[in-house]
Order: structure tokens, then C-alpha cells, then sequence
């Protein structure tokens, strides 16, 4: 069992997301960072699915009530453990009473917390992730509260050795300004050819409207291609009568700043999309905090999935160097 003393901003339990629901309006949910979340749980020995927790900004402070094998990953966020520092990215043995707590965010937004036999919550819709918006998933519904007390799941398979850490070269890249790869459309044609260059070519920043639902950014306004509104479509040029949303796209609502909605948004409305985050930079994203730059960079559906393998052929490393 795992006693929380402390919540920390936003504490949840995620695990790889209530897949398969999109359609019906359930937006997946799950880890905003999965190279983090998915790193966590090889370095426990956890089956690639279980649930962790996921910290934003501020981590928790957690009373273990039973022995455990922990990882942290994710931002830096540097982690102690009754008071003593303890490294990110590494498996970590604690001890029956010892208190897990975070100092003061220093790069990224989020924090995996990832215990060996994962955090036990019940399956909703084939997932432990929370969706706080419904009240569906992880604990209760919601976000962690100080007196909450989790279970842990029974372990299963081998466990890896204490000490195991990722690779430097293998661990998430921070900074100030962030390169995020987009795939142009579905309706970028709706922007003038002057707005799609502004938007490929200027440091956009994020506001404080930053968290699981979406990012909003600050820059220049962006105009749309003139047009009679199709039936149906609101007046703003950046409607349309009905549009699906991609995990990842990216609305301009009346042209002045983009919103990329990212994994507890809505699945569809009546916004234009003109672009969409590749799966593999979703993880970055997950990383950045209000008042950072980023700049889109226009790539193809190719570089997307070779962006993609990549991704993959890190976490098999990863894999081979805990096995």
C-alpha cells in the first residue's frame, strides 16, 4: 500500500490509455509522455501496460507501507527518499516506511512514478487511466488527495536488479525551445499561403492554458482562404459544420492562437484542424511548461513512421539493457 501525505498540483494514475473508444467520443487518456511512462515500467520489471503515476509540475510525497521496487523518469524532477537524493531512471529498492518526495520541478512538466506490480485501480473501459473531465478511471475518478491509499498489484516475472539505470543518451532531452514535427492538414488548405509560412516559421509560445486537455499557443494571427461558410458551419472562417480531431491536431480558433489538443480533449467538433503532432513528438509535448517556445516543423507521413521506429528501437535498447 502506498499512503499519499502529500498530492503534489495534479497527481494521477495512467496507464497506456482507454484505447478504442475515440469514436464513441471517449478520448483515450493515458501517460502524455509514453517514452517516460513506458521506460518506468521496464525498469520494474512491470508488464508494458500497468499504471503509474503521473505527476505534473509538482511531484507527491508518498509513505510506502510495504517493501517496493520503484522507478521515477519523465522531467526532472529531482526525487529523495526519506530526505536522501535518489537518481531518475533507475530502479530503485524501498523499504517499508520510507517516504518517497520531489523537490522543485527543474526541466520538463511530468513525472513517472512507476512501482513494480503496478498501481492497482479498477479497469474502466479496458484501462486504469483517469479521465478527471468524467470522472471515469484511476483512482476514484480524480486526481490524487492527501489521506488517499493506493494498492500495488502482484508482481510478475522477473524483477529487474536494483541500480539498473537508462542511458543518458537514452533518456528524454529538455530545454527552453522545442523543434515538434507536424504532418500539415487535414484542412490546412484553409489557411492563406502567407498564414501556413507564419505558422511553420515563427517561435510560437505556450500559454498557461497547458495541461491533459490541451496546449494553447501565443504568436501572430493566422488568416483563412475568404469562403461562403458551408450550411451548417458557424461564421468564424475557422469553422466547419463537423470535423473528427486527431490525438495531436492543431485548431486555430478565429486564426489567433492554435490549440493542440492532446489526450483528454474532445474527439470532434466544428474548428478547422491544419495540422497534427506526430505520435512520436506527443511525448515532448507532454514535457513542455507554459512560457516555453516551440516551433512547428513541417515533415511527411514517411518521416513520421521512421520517427516512429526510432522511438521503438530506443525502448528495445532499453529493453535489452535491463534484460
Amino acid at each position: 500500500m502506498i499512503k499519499v501525505l502529500k498530492p503534489g498540483l495534479q497527481t494521477t494514475v495512467q496507464d497506456n490509455g482507454r484505447n478504442g473508444y475515440y469514436a464513441l467520443g471517449m478520448p483515450p487518456s493515458g501517460a502524455m509522455d509514453k517514452f517516460s511512462f513506458l521506460s518506468a515500467n521496464l525498469l520494474v520489471g512491470n508488464d508494458e501496460n500497468a499504471a503509474v503515476l503521473e505527476a505534473t509540475y509538482l511531484g507527491p510525497e508518498l509513505e510506502f507501507q510495504t517493501d517496493a521496487l520503484i522507478a521515477i523518469t519523465g522531467g526532472e524532477f529531482p526525487p529523495k527518499v526519506n530526505g536522501q537524493c535518489v537518481p531518475l531512471w533507475t530502479t530503485l529498492a524501498i523499504r517499508e516506511g520510507d517516504v518517497l518526495s520531489f523537490d522543485f520541478v527543474k526541466q520538463g512538466a511530468r513525472v513517472y512514478i512507476a512501482v513494480a506490480g503496478g498501481i492497482e485501480v479498477p479497469m474502466k473501459m479496458g484501462s486504469r487511466s483517469t479521465y478527471t473531465l468524467c470522472g471515469i478511471g484511476g483512482f476514484e475518478g480524480r486526481a490524487l488527495q492527501k489521506g488517499d491509499v493506493l494498492s500495488i498489484g502482484e508482481r510478475s516475472g522477473p524483477s529487474p536488479v536494483e541500480g539498473t539505470a537508462v542511458p543518458v543518451y537514452l533518456r528524454m532531452k529538455f530545454g527552453k525551445s522545442y523543434d515538434i514535427r507536424v504532418v500539415m492538414g487535414l484542412c490546412s488548405y484553409r489557411l492563406t499561403e502567407e498564414a501556413r509560412e507564419k505558422f511553420l516559421s515563427i517561435d510560437w509560445t505556450v500559454t498557461p492554458d497547458a495541461n491533459r486537455v490541451g496546449y494553447r499557443f501565443k504568436g501572430e494571427p493566422l488568416d483563412f482562404v475568404p469562403r461562403k461558410q458551408p450550411f451548417g458551419a458557424g461564421s468564424d472562417p475557422s469553422n466547419v459544420t463537423d470535423l473528427g480531431y486527431p490525438i495531436g491536431s492543431i485548431q486555430v480558433p478565429s486564426g489567433i492562437e492554435p490549440i493542440a489538443l492532446l489526450h483528454d480533449a474532445v474527439t470532434g467538433g466544428g474548428y478547422v484542424t491544419i495540422a497534427t503532432i506526430i505520435s512520436t513528438d506527443l511525448n515532448k509535448m507532454g514535457q513542455i511548461k507554459s512560457n516555453e517556445k516551440v516551433r512547428f516543423v513541417e515533415v511527411s507521413l514517411d518521416e513520421a513512421i521512421e520517427a516512429r521506429k526510432e522511438m521503438n528501437a530506443k525502448l528495445d535498447e532499453i529493453k535489452q539493457i535491463i534484460s
